[in-house]
């Protein structure tokens, strides 16, 4: 019913256009009696085997809302009634900002993809805050996603994710630090390793001085150097660092269906969606084995089926997120992921049992 029906109509109106109109239907929802309840209790799977400690959390299932989808943690209650576990919500920034000017989201519909150069648009910190005060969070783990303000120089960065974290800390479950927006200038350059290490040095003091521990995430860009990911790798375990998100979205345009002339009319921004799956599954695939499961990963990035959710896990990451292929697929789209996932395990399992069965037994 979605692709064939709601999904054409929400199409037929501009990109950002269609998530304010996604969103005051959410808004809505809460207005009618029993609904949200409903729609949990229609989109759950409930099984043990798919729930994850990781963190020092408990998450019911591996599968969250990348960050981007509810940058102002306005909804983040309502969407969690569609299965997820936990929602990353930003880019927030410690004051707000408008972003790059419009157009600035563009889908191609042909290779099941987005464009954006959004430029991080927010409200700021202090707004997400009140909201989260205002309606806090049910049966849903909050991440929050925070960035610097794009007048703030590279040179005084580290200040701005300290504002950002002091002010969140004690209002989200834990923090994915976004150093790898190709939509902000300059921003992938934070992923620089002596610039990288003076943010995390001041944000790993920050906890220190805290009586709760706040796990601290890192976002990578797809399009760095195993060279340099191995910097980072080694730089995470000596800061204590929580874990990497692999990854944001790209730069490159390779292996499109859309016409080069449409794609170069387009512009700027990152890619993400079927065309990205590739890319990240090889970097959380590289650094799973490269630390041998060490560092938690939280795999996202062009996961368009419930296979490719199935993919991404087996290739090391610990959770995973969704956003364009949410888009996409619609809000059965996490129900459908999670039957898939409960399938395999009980596949596994079974395998599992049979091979060890003692030669003889019956």
């Amino acid at each position: 019913m979605y692709k064939f029906l709601i999904r054409p109509i929400l199409f037929l109106f501009n990109p950002e256009r269609a998530h304010k109109l996604i969103f005051s239907l959410l808004r809505f929802t809460r207005h009618i009696p029993g609904l949200q309840p409903l729609l949990r209790l229609m989109y759950r799977v409930k099984t043990p085997a798919l729930e994850r400690n990781l963190f020092g959390l408990h998450f019911k299932n591996p599968v969250g809302i990348a960050g981007g989808l509810d940058k102002n943690a306005e909804c983040y209650n309502d969407l969690a009634c569609f299965g997820f576990s936990f929602i990353e919500i930003g880019s927030l920034t410690p004051k707000p900002q408008i972003g790059n000017p419009k157009p600035r989201c563009f889908r191609l519909v042909k290779d099941d993809a987005i464009i954006n150069r959004m430029g991080i648009n927010n409200l700021g910190v202090r707004n997400a805050i009140d909201n989260l005060r205002s309606t806090p969070p049910r049966d849903i783990i909050i991440a929050a996603n925070i960035s610097k303000n794009s007048a703030t120089s590279n040179e005084e960065a580290a200040e701005d994710y300290e504002k950002a974290l002091t002010l969140m800390y004690d209002f989200a479950d834990m923090t994915v630090l976004n150093i790898s927006c190709p939509n902000v200038k300059d921003l992938t350059e934070l992923q620089d390793i002596e610039m990288l290490s003076n943010i995390l040095d001041r944000l790993i003091t920050i906890r220190k001085f805290n009586d709760e521990y706040h796990p601290i995430l890192l976002k990578l860009s797809p399009d760095i150097p195993f060279e340099q990911i191995d910097e980072i790798i080694d730089l995470v375990q000596i800061t204590g660092i929580d874990g990497i998100v692999a990854t944001n979205t790209t730069r490159s345009r390779e292996g499109l269906v859309t016409p080069p002339d449409n794609v170069k009319n387009i512009g700027d921004g990152g890619l993400s969606g079927a065309p990205l799956f590739e890319k990240s599954l090889k970097m959380v695939r590289y650094i799973h084995d490269k630390t041998r499961g060490s560092i938690p990963i939280i795999g996202v990035g062009g996961i368009m089926t419930p296979e490719q959710a199935q993919e991404m896990l087996d290739a090391g990451a610990s959770l995973i997120e969704v956003y364009t292929g949410f888009i996409y697929n619609g809000p059965g789209y996490v129900k459908k992921i999670l039957k898939h996932l409960r399938n395999v395990e009980k596949e596994r399992s079974l395998a599992d049992t049979t091979d060890n069965t003692p030669s003889g037994v019956k």
